[in-house]
């Protein structure tokens, strides 16, 4: 029978008892410095997965944009960049499969009117098939510079 002075677990008076978290369920003597282990280790493990996810990002970042580098020529990779649109989704948008210059044209001057604001439509598709004809037109010019150039290197 324990005594009114002591643990109910140990039999030692009150106050002298030290676990892990010491006598006040905060600190002791190996208690701080395993709470501290615990979080340094935790932070260790998150921070690791971080980089690693980090990594893992920048690559298949680096691989995409090589990707698209490799599928269109240096000026046509240039003009996606600038206007924010590449040439695949800019054909997507006026549905073109060919760089047909009457039927760019006429696939916009629809896609304009169909959804201009005034006739219910959208501002925000609008302004897709303004800067997919852009994209096209400035697709138009470099084809038409390249092969003008090819046609000087012809005649020297």
């Amino acid at each position: 029978m324990v005594s009114g002075g002591a643990c109910a677990c140990c039999a030692a008076p009150t106050g002298t008892q030290r676990g892990l978290w010491g006598r006040d369920g905060v600190t002791g003597p190996g208690g701080a410095k395993y709470l501290a282990q615990i979080i340094l280790v935790g932070a260790q493990v998150v921070g690791r997965a971080f980089m690693r996810a980090l990594r893992q990002e920048l690559a298949a970042s680096r691989a995409a944009a090589d990707a698209r580098g490799r599928s269109e020529r240096p000026q046509s990779a240039a003009a996606s960049r600038i206007i924010g649109i590449s040439l695949q989704e800019a054909q997507q948008i006026l549905n073109v499969s060919n760089l047909n210059p009457e039927e760019i044209q006429k696939n916009y001057d629809h896609l304009f009117k169909v959804n201009d604001k005034s006739v219910g439509g959208s501002f925000y598709l609008q302004s897709k098939v303004v800067r997919a004809k852009e994209r096209l037109d400035e697709e138009l010019r470099i084809q038409a510079k390249d092969e003008k150039e090819k046609g000087w290197k012809a005649e020297t």
